[in-house]
């Protein structure tokens, strides 16, 4: 009876491993099959924070300080992302490049080392947060108006960073395995408890800022703990044991290597975020801080479906090169250009057209309105370039070329956003709209030199390999 058992179990596992092939079948198909759930995951998980903006954007009496003091913590948020696709996103590829070949035995030990990793450097932060809290949100931009609002909402963020980071950085195992339905579970959960939390701590418990913060860390917590019941229970293909958990200094190496491009864009995005801060708190003050808050939360939603298609594209690209099939790599890069490029240039038409809608979505407050429009407008100009960086970082990425992927990942940011960001607004006068600036002429440089590099040296090469 038992061996029955066994073998239909292992029947189970061959079965989803053969469904989760992607050197079969159309590519299309491959990518859209893992791009759905991943990209409503997506959007299930910027829900945790951005619901929390939503509604303190709507507190009576202190809705724009409240939603500011919130905006000086994003910095630090995104800096604790940056740390889960350090390994995360680091491990995940690797996972899908040893699947191609057949080795699920490293396979399970690089998911193993990038557990560990995660939860010691998730203790290690947490204790650094918790410690410095007052000097390092003042050095974010926190004034002696919003400071209060920011403290109250990080002192207890903080408190929930190894949730967080199991939560991200673990789930994108399990859709490196193709159980992309499951990913979005994971986000799923909590980001509706997480709804359901927020206006019952913030309003009904009269939490205010301090509801927000706690009903998040509650809503990662469960995600955290789904993440872990499935990837050490019995439907997945790799699964997490106690004796994959340990440091291997060699894996933790490569790991980091690749990695190095998802913590570099999340660093890269929160040492920008902490210029903008900088240089709106000095030329447009604490409004302007609120109205680059706004920016921030409608390019991270508009961002999410081709995040989605993108992320989708790698596990299958990293799969289809790990086993030789360099023709369907290519049709996957040219994939995700074409979708890339038609959404972005459908959103910037939207943003033009329709601008107070976003604005609205966030703050009803007519002052931010009013100054917030023409920043929104000036923002996103030229995103549509932004599917350039989209196409070649993914393709540099899953393909496991670490060195490529990191330098456009510094490229764009710290050789082009930040020292613009900091430059613009003395130049002519512009002052707070050299800020909104540096971000578009970023896009055109940045999206191009990335995608033609990529196109070069690996899409080209590609093409000569069946």
């Amino acid at each position: 009876m038992e061996k029955i058992i066994r073998e239909q179990k292992e029947t189970g596992v061959q079965a989803a491993a053969a469904q989760n092939d992607f050197s079969k079948g159309s590519v299309a198909g491959n990518i859209m099959r893992m791009a759905v759930p991943m990209t409503m995951a997506q959007l299930l998980n910027v829900l945790y924070n951005i619901v929390d903006r939503i509604y303190i954007g709507r507190i009576p009496g202190a809705s724009t300080m409240a939603l500011t003091g919130v905006g000086v913590c994003f910095p630090l948020i995104t800096l604790l992302s940056a740390f889960s696709d350090l390994f995360g996103t680091g491990g995940a590829p690797l996972c899908s490049i040893a699947r191609g070949r057949k080795d699920n035995k490293r396979a399970g030990e690089i998911m193993g080392t990038a557990f560990f990793m995660l939860v010691v450097t998730a203790i290690i932060l947490t204790a650094i947060l918790q410690i410095f809290q007052e000097p390092i949100l003042y050095a974010f931009g926190a004034s002696s108006e919003t400071y209060g609002y920011a403290a109250d909402y990080m002192r207890i963020y903080s408190a929930g960073t190894i949730f967080m980071m199991i939560s991200l950085g673990m789930n994108a195992f399990i859709n490196s395995q193709g159980f992309g339905r499951t990913g979005m579970m994971t986000i799923a959960i909590g980001a509706v408890l997480n709804i359901v939390l927020d206006p019952i701590m913030i309003f009904g418990m009269g939490m205010g800022v301090k509801g927000a913060a706690l009903a998040t860390i509650i809503s990662q917590a469960v995600s955290a703990l789904w993440v872990l019941r499935f990837l050490t229970g019995k439907k997945a293909i790799l699964r997490l044991t106690r004796e994959s958990i340990k440091f291997r200094p060699k894996m933790a190496g490569e790991i980091c290597g690749l990695g190095l491009t998802g913590f570099i864009v999340n660093f890269t995005n929160s040492s920008v975020q902490l210029a903008c801060n900088k240089m709106l708190s000095i030329f447009g003050g604490d409004l302007y801080i609120g109205i680059m808050t706004v920016l921030n939360s409608v390019r991270t939603v508009t961002s999410l479906p081709v995040q989605g298609v993108s992320n989708a594209s790698q596990p299958v690209m990293g799969y289809n090169y790990g086993a030789g099939e360099g023709i369907r790599v290519r049709q996957c890069i040219h994939f995700l250009t074409v979708v890339s490029l038609v959404y972005t240039a459908g959103i910037w038409l939207c943003v033009v057209i329709f601008p107070s809608f976003w604005i609205h979505l966030f703050n009803s407050d007519p002052v931010l309105l009013q100054d917030g429009v023409p920043a929104l407008q000036l923002y996103f100009f030229g995103f549509v370039m932004m599917a350039f960086q989209f196409a070649g970082q993914a393709a540099f990425t899953a393909l496991g070329k670490a060195r490529q992927a990191v330098f456009f990942s510094l490229f764009r940011k710290i050789v082009f956003v930040v020292p613009l960001t900091i430059a613009l607004p003395y130049v002519g006068g512009l002052g707070v709209n050299g800020v909104f600036l540096a971000e578009p002429v970023s896009n055109f440089v940045g999206g191009l030199a990335c995608y033609i590099t990529m196109y070069l040296t690996v899409y080209r090469k590609l093409g000569k390999k069946q």
